[in-house]
């Protein structure tokens, strides 16, 4: 028998350095990090030096901030590092102050012994603006006339401003009032022409967005505000650019899904008025991008004489290194997803994680190490009674074919095993074969574990993502019940024995596939969506407009936004349910669980509705989630009459 059985339960909330929001410069990496010993969820951003993974972290931010990016609502990285005159300027975004802060460090050349100084700084951090109900992106931009550009979101309207860095507690200047959402704000090497993309209201960036460059002056004012229009790219339909990001004072790359797939593009604006298509490169099946819910995504980093890039290739990831704009070296990755990548000159930072190993930096000196050797320096720590990921492709809505993941049990238990399936959600995100403490929890007793990338999911093309148009409510939960068809007549579960997995956007794909046919036999949901309606009217400005993608602008399909509400199915609802919500939700409230818990508990004794008063939309705490782990598995058993 494995010893997977013995998989603790402490396993769900590992803890370790988490290199979260990576930067590099020079030789220092920079992150951000929960402090150590600290029972709130205060944070600080630390550094050491690259590839020295013995090095002490050094802490560059007091307990006196919390750092953290609300812009947009979902946020994103919550700090910039820019190389100034020989001097690295760190600017964050605070939640206590309600501030912009600013300290300037300089490298410390001969570390002395048991030192871990590695930056130096002489002053104290500095408050650039005066505390005040913003939300900041930290896609700055710092001119040769010592001005910090900027975006902002005042009162729901984005805003281009501008902060001197010789003063103090200033409030911001602003430079433009945008019409649309924006994000991605970029600028050339000499910081004389910016870029950024913006959206409409009534659309998600990666449906549709626009790719504008603007040239700004001495005096820091804007001119010449252009928007990219090409007849081979963007000219009569929907794309959406990726992560536009300067490589010299006149060349840009970026992503761009006008072939269905993310793919890159190189663009000369060495003429504003007439921005030349340089090269195009495109590879089917290869995504450069992905769904834009945060900002400071990174899937391009370095310069014009190394530019490093990361793509997603079917179920695995590529890095690939370009000179000039010509590929010299592609190397497959042993990821199955990346969260951050940075680089400077020939030094490459990545987060990422595999289907045997959580969260782990990979750092790569290019001029020290063949590429042959690369994979040899991952420092996985593989643990082989982990279950593995199967690719598993069958017919979903339409009879399109549709992917998912399965995991078998890690040892039998069961003449045929009860199967758990996990509706991700989003509903635009997917499930990637990472490493998931949950998942393994189940395959090391016996479960066989499903992961459903129904239509809609990212990662596939845009023709894949767009199949959920309009069809949220039904596609999604139809694939979940084709998937199990699928596993029936393979003979692989046992068919009296399923249940539904399912967190926010996935419990309205959960409870809507459990009331429909006789499948699933429980539903098993965290904080889910359970009224269109009210999610119409209540959700942030950032999302307003995802509904009108997903089920219909509001006015023509009222009747849709109140069939596919799982709130309006209760009554229906005979099989058990267990429902979990935090009262610190933002997103969805609580209320919606709560109003629906006398109809459920009625309906089948065996329902169960869990409210945490210290939660949100997601949960943090670990007594919490191993609450909820062994409330799940007693569920189950009593449910399952496993």
């Amino acid at each position: 028998m494995s010893n997977a059985t013995n998989l603790k339960i402490k396993q769900i909330d590992i803890k370790k350095i988490s290199f979260n929001e990576l930067s590099l410069i020079k030789n220092i990496i920079f992150w951000v990090d929960i402090i150590p010993n600290e029972k709130t969820h205060k944070n600080a951003i630390f550094a050491r030096p690259f590839n020295d993974k013995n090095a002490i972290p050094q802490k560059l931010t007091d307990d006196n901030f919390y750092v953290k990016n609300n812009f947009h609502g979902y946020g994103g990285k919550s700090y910039q590092c820019i190389e100034v005159h020989d001097q690295i300027y760190l600017i964050w975004v605070d939640q206590l102050s309600k501030a912009l802060w600013l300290k300037v460090f300089r490298i410390q050349e001969i570390l002395p012994e048991n030192d871990n100084q590695y930056l130096l700084c002489d002053k104290e951090p500095r408050q650039l603006t005066e505390s005040i109900d913003i939300n900041f992106d930290t896609s700055f931009v710092i001119s040769k006339n010592n001005l910090l550009y900027g975006l902002c979101e005042i009162e729901h309207r984005d805003y281009l401003f501008s902060l001197n860095l010789k003063k103090t507690k200033q409030e911001i200047r602003k430079i433009k009032k945008f019409d649309n959402f924006v994000g991605n704000l970029s600028s050339n090497i000499s910081a004389n022409l910016l870029s950024w993309i913006e959206w409409s209201a009534a659309s998600m960036p990666w449906e549709i967005n626009e790719l504008f460059f603007a040239t700004i002056d001495n005096d820091g004012e804007i001119h010449k505000i252009k928007k990219f229009s090409n007849k081979f790219i963007n000219e009569g339909k929907n794309v959406s650019f990726f992560q536009p990001y300067w490589l010299s004072d006149n060349l840009l790359v970026c992503s761009e899904d006008s072939t269905d797939w993310w793919n890159l593009l190189f663009l000369d604006v060495t003429d504003i008025k007439n921005i030349i298509l340089k090269k195009r490169i495109i590879k089917p099946l290869t995504e450069y991008g992905s769904p834009q819910w945060v900002s400071g995504i990174s899937f391009f980093s370095g310069n014009i004489k190394n530019l490093f890039c990361v793509a997603k290739k079917e179920n695995s990831w590529v890095l690939e290194l370009y000179q000039n704009c010509q590929c010299i070296k592609e190397i497959k990755l042993p990821f199955c997803s990346i969260s951050d990548l940075d680089a400077c000159d020939r030094k490459l930072v990545i987060r990422g994680c595999s289907f045997s190993c959580f969260d782990n930096l990979f750092e790569c000196d290019f001029e020290e190490k063949s590429h042959t050797k690369l994979l040899n320096k991952i420092p996985f720590d593989p643990v082989n009674e982990y279950a593995r990921p199967e690719s598993f492709w069958f017919k979903g809505f339409n009879n399109q074919s549709t992917h998912s993941f399965i995991y078998k049990p890690l040892f039998k238990r069961f003449f045929k095993s009860p199967l758990i399936v996990r509706a991700h959600s989003g509903p635009t995100t997917c499930f990637d074969g990472s490493l998931n403490s949950e998942v393994q929890y189940w395959t090391s007793r016996g479960f066989t574990v499903a992961e459903v990338n129904y239509g809609g999911s990212s990662g596939f093309g845009r023709k894949y993502r767009e199949r959920l148009n309009y069809q949220w409510g039904v596609l999604d939960s139809y694939d979940c019940k084709a998937l199990v068809i699928a596993l029936m007549r393979l003979d692989l579960i046992d068919s009296s024995k399923v249940a539904i997995f399912g967190n926010s956007a996935g419990g309205l794909t959960s409870i809507n596939a459990l009331c429909e046919g006789d499948l699933f036999k429980v539903a098993i949901c965290k904080y889910p969506v359970l009224d269109l309606n009210d999610m119409h009217h209540k959700t942030h400005r950032f999302e307003k407009g995802y509904l009108n993608t997903l089920i219909g602008e509001y006015s023509k399909f009222r009747n849709e936004y109140k069939l596919r509400s799982p709130i309006n199915k209760i009554n229906q609802l005979k099989k058990p349910v267990l429902l979990f919500h935090g009262k610190k939700d933002l997103v969805i409230s609580y209320k919606n669980t709560l109003q629906i818990k006398e109809t459920l508990l009625k309906n089948n004794k065996n329902s169960e509705v869990i409210i945490f008063e210290n939660e949100g939309h997601g949960f943090k705490n670990t007594n919490n989630k191993k609450q909820v782990l062994l409330k799940t598995q007693e569920f189950l058993e009593k449910t399952l009459n496993i």
